[in-house]
């Protein structure tokens, strides 16, 4: 199976002929791409389910592909940015990398550096997808715990014992046995470690 053809690279480009050579590219070079006129289009409209990365030119009709950067690194943060951009200047590639760009690229662009990019950016999109995978796991399973299994694992994870778990929340102490015991099965754990190593990974409750 192609494994470049199972991940996506978006191209967003207000300049119709650079959005149809760079998607003629990609596809010849094997990617599956797909282009947007705009950032609030692709915002809008695009479902991103797997790997990829987003080719986004700095400079958009109406809009500043900075400014809305926060935005797609909110909605699709496993979609690493590369900018593309035929003026640029220094301080605002270093605007864009603080914010989280993955590379900045001056038009014209390098073919190799450009294919070499990408290829680092969807290493990273796959790495950063698995860990969203776990995390999203992770979230489903604590959304299985009741609303007093959940104050129950608060104060568990906050390094109370059964007994002042028990006075905190006004129940009998082999109530809150009951309810570590549901815990632990519904988190498909055995340990207090092994629930702190989970919620790590999510922190569902951290402000």
């Amino acid at each position: 199976m192609n494994q470049k053809a199972e991940v996506r690279v978006f191209i967003i480009d207000d300049n119709e002929p650079v959005r149809r050579s760079v998607s003629l590219l990609l596809s010849s070079a094997g990617y599956t791409a797909e282009s947007y006129l705009s950032a609030t289009l692709f915002l809008e409209t695009a479902e991103v389910t797997g790997p990829g990365c987003i080719l986004l030119d700095i400079f958009l009709s109406g809009e500043s592909g900075l400014d809305l950067q926060d935005a797609i690194n909110k909605k699709f943060p496993a979609l690493p940015i590369i900018y593309m951009t035929g003026h640029g200047d220094i301080p605002m590639s270093v605007q864009a990398l603080k914010h989280g760009a993955f590379d900045f690229l001056q038009k014209p662009i390098d073919l190799g550096i450009l294919f070499r990019v990408i290829g680092e950016a969807i290493d990273l999109s796959r790495i950063q997808f698995e860990k969203l995978n776990e995390k999203n796991a992770v979230q489903n399973k604590v959304n299985s715990l009741t609303p007093r299994e959940s104050e129950v694992l608060k104060l568990i994870l906050s390094g109370k014992l059964n007994k002042q778990i028990a006075a905190d929340l006004n129940i009998a102490e082999h109530t809150v046995k009951l309810h570590r015991a549901s815990i632990t099965r519904k988190l498909g754990v055995r340990s207090v470690p092994e629930i702190i190593y989970m919620i790590e990974k999510l922190n569902p409750w951290q402000e």
